[in-house]
């Protein structure tokens, strides 16, 4: 990960655990290993955990890769706030978040979250929310490139802050 990151420690309180919320944006290669590691507690026998990856397809075309750009600053706030609301609603320890951005290949990580819990049910819960809501707030725009090297912009179908669909 590329260290140029927001953290936040948590405190315990109302339906909370203490936990730490690690959020990332970067252009290095995610690894799901260093950011599961990151996400485990020793309090915790859960990790719910999303690994978003390329395609090699869609709607039929041969997909080459995929670019992903990003408004860094206001990323890594809408990913932060979306921990917030995580911990709002399941008791969890530790949240991590990291979307790439640049060029992802066929076969690699573009996202990967992970949640630690007490329980499965409140990790895989809290994790599925956490997609849902990072692809409908984060303003990260992707850029598929198919075999005929054309391309297009694409928008996430849950994303509630743009209309134009591209930078």
């Amino acid at each position: 990960m590329s260290g140029d990151c927001s953290s936040q420690p948590q405190e315990e309180g109302k339906g909370r655990r203490m936990g730490t919320d690690y959020v990332d944006v970067t252009e290095d290669r995610l690894s799901v290993e260093d950011i599961t590691e990151r996400a485990t507690s020793p309090t915790s026998g859960a990790i719910g955990l999303f690994v978003g990856t390329t395609r090699n397809n869609f709607e039929g075309k041969t997909v080459l890769r995929l670019e992903y750009e990003a408004y860094m600053p206001m990323a890594k706030k809408k990913m932060l706030e979306t921990c917030e609301l995580v911990r709002d609603k399941w008791n969890v320890e530790n949240i991590v978040m990291v979307h790439r951005i640049g060029v992802v290949p066929v076969g690699e990580a573009s996202i990967v979250i992970a949640v630690s819990s007490p329980h499965r049910k409140e990790a895989l819960e809290a994790v599925h929310f956490a997609i849902d809501h990072v692809k409908a707030t984060v303003p990260v725009w992707k850029k598929e490139i198919y075999g005929d090297e054309s391309s297009s912009w694409k928008q996430n179908k849950e994303c509630t802050w743009s209309g134009s669909g591209h930078p």
